[in-house]
């Protein structure tokens, strides 16, 4: 569906570029869980290891790089009615997404402290990684054809956001 105004070449690129913010975040499950069992998973996110380590730099003892980056995003993209629809939907997407990173991040952190929880852990660990990651991978997808990913819940909520 594409809405507001046409896409040219570069909004698709810059659509796509805030998709990484979340498949950094989730690269770290991936490490938890499945890199150890599938070995080349490990090389194939391998850039994506990269850009996490940058990111989870801190500047300051409790302000990281990654926080930074997020609400730079936030403010001087999603908020900037300057800069095309297409680019402010899919820096919203990709924000909201690395949201439930974080929220998978702090039950996993919950359960973690019960030892009789490791398979649901572990499940949900795979299952978030695997789930954002294939997010990713649509996303991205469309963002070159120059349409709108349309990810359940996700995209609704990115909608109400971009006026």
């Amino acid at each position: 569906m594409a809405r507001r105004s046409s896409v040219n070449y570069l909004d698709r690129l810059y659509g796509s570029l805030p998709y990484l913010l979340p498949l950094a975040s989730v690269v770290l499950f991936g490490r938890l869980s499945l890199f150890p069992q599938i070995p080349i998973l490990e090389k194939i996110f391998l850039p994506a290891i990269f850009i996490e380590d940058i990111l989870s730099t801190s500047i300051i003892d409790f302000i990281s790089i990654r926080l930074v980056v997020w609400f730079s995003l936030f403010i001087g993209v999603v908020r900037n009615h300057k800069i095309n629809h297409f680019v402010r939907f899919n820096t919203i997407q990709a924000l909201l997404l690395d949201i439930v990173v974080v929220l998978v991040s702090v039950i996993v952190r919950l359960l973690a402290q019960a030892s009789f929880l490791n398979f649901i852990l572990e499940i949900l660990i795979n299952v978030t990684f695997l789930g954002i990651t294939a997010a990713f991978l649509y996303s991205v997808f469309q963002c070159v054809r120059g349409k709108y990913a349309e990810i359940p819940v996700i995209s609704e909520a990115a909608y109400h956001q971009i006026p």
